[in-house]
């Protein structure tokens, strides 16, 4: 597999090697070991989650408290989706900019996103399977949300906006300034020694 680093420092794209036959086609869509050279430790697997969606759909933006906050390595299995990573620690130097890749049933690529970075993604088309694998488990009073639609982040749905369809909570959730002045956003250092923690348990 083909690993490469987003414009988002921590937050990568792997596209998977596969072998087709007569038979169908095989791959390798998660390996811990070139995940871990990558990022700098492997992934803690805690939980894995699926998700299915219509077309025009919006899951996020979303993020956990740091720490332990959650990684997530993110895969479409059927349909397209545009998954987003978002910088959302304050005092970053990307701050408030993101990165997005394609993520279908023919290229079979996935995404990691680390610990303290928004997480969103907008279905192409009806029934888009998606597949979490999570470094923690769900602890509802330590998630939260920034609204997919902020014009301060702008991020590029492709969709016209009558077509896109949000949970009530996504809708509801606070704009990028907002959650800041709420204090409901990462700190960038906070998250670097939490990456650097990681980093040195690996390396013990």
């Amino acid at each position: 597999m083909e690993i490469r680093e987003l414009s988002i420092a921590g937050s990568f794209e792997i596209t998977p090697k596969q072998f087709p036959d007569d038979r169908g086609i095989f791959l390798e869509y998660y390996r811990f070991d070139k995940l871990a050279e990558a990022v700098g430790h492997p992934l803690d697997l805690k939980q894995a989650n699926t998700s299915v969606s219509k077309r025009g759909t919006v899951r996020g933006i979303h993020f956990a408290d740091v720490p332990p906050s959650q990684a997530k390595y993110v895969t479409c299995t059927r349909g397209a989706v545009i998954d987003f990573v978002i910088d959302i620690r304050v005092g970053s130097p990307t701050f408030g900019q993101w990165d997005q890749v394609r993520l279908d049933d023919v290229d079979r690529r996935a995404i990691y996103i680390p610990e303290g970075l928004g997480h969103c993604f907008v279905a192409l088309e009806d029934d888009s399977t998606v597949s979490y694998l999570c470094s923690a488990t769900y602890a509802p009073g330590r998630e939260h949300g920034v609204n997919p639609l902020c014009k301060t982040i702008g991020l590029d749905l492709q969709l016209a906006e009558d077509e896109l369809l949000l949970s009530p909570k996504d809708t509801e959730a606070p704009g990028l300034l907002k959650a800041k002045e709420q204090g409901l956003l990462p700190k960038y250092d906070d998250c670097v020694a939490f990456y650097n923690e990681l980093n040195e348990k690996a390396g013990a």
